[in-house]
């Protein structure tokens, strides 16, 4: 047998015993799923709460404005994984939901601070004759935001938020420390079960790079419609 050869026939047994062996790419397989959901139903919670936060943030009253502050201050200043592990054994011990669930609200509570950030200065970024000219229209402050503001904040803000979409993707691997089968926690548990470390983990860096690539090439695409307005 050739080296050739022979590396190739220890590769495949070293494939076989990690992915094909006792079903394990199920694993992998269960994790991806996980990882979605986790990861959408977080970035609706932090898109809702990074509106309320940003709204508190650019208000002229004094009490929403400390508010929104403590809030990005706290969640900015503290771990992710910090805050998984608080939201679940703490605040949600005694409520029965699904590990997923609860992994989904404190991510998007985290997200939450930054996205606020990302439309606070979105909104800011729009010049504030628009805010001027709706006004001048008859239009209230509320109508002159949500038709005016924030439709040319959105296209300002979208390349952050898609970035803060992929952040939040990575940072899912974190869920483990709640017990819930991820893509991240799948590859650990095949390389205990074979004591193999690289084909589990080569296998997860590249399930989350295709993973993100495709809500790249997604968004980009999302994003060039958005601009297609702005073409004269």
């Amino acid at each position: 047998m050739t080296g050739l050869e022979a590396w190739f026939a220890d590769t495949s047994a070293l494939f076989y015993k990690s992915f094909i062996k006792e079903d394990r790419y199920k694993l992998l397989i269960s994790g991806v799923g996980v990882t979605i959901k986790v990861s959408l139903l977080a970035v609706m919670i932090g898109i809702l709460i990074g509106l309320l936060i940003a709204a508190c943030n650019l208000s002229k009253r004094k009490f929403p404005k400390i508010l929104g502050g403590i809030y990005t201050d706290v969640i900015r200043g503290t771990p992710s994984v910090t805050q998984l592990m608080l939201i679940y054994f703490v605040i949600f011990a005694s409520i029965h939901l699904d590990k997923w669930v609860i992994a989904a609200i404190a991510f998007g509570i985290n997200s939450g601070a930054y996205v606020s950030e990302i439309i606070r200065a979105g909104i800011l970024s729009v010049d504030h004759g628009q805010t001027e000219a709706g006004r001048s229209l008859g239009l209230n402050a509320f109508q002159t935001m949500t038709r005016i503001v924030i439709p040319q904040a959105v296209k300002n803000i979208f390349p952050a938020l898609c970035n803060e979409f992929i952040v939040l993707i990575k940072e899912t691997a974190i869920v483990g420390y709640v017990g819930l089968m991820d893509i991240q926690k799948a590859g650990d548990f095949i390389k205990s079960a074979t004591y193999e470390p690289f084909p589990p983990l080569f296998a997860t860096a590249v399930i989350y790079y295709v993973l993100i690539k495709i809500l790249t090439l997604a968004l980009r695409q999302l994003e060039k419609r958005l601009r297609k307005s702005d073409i004269r």
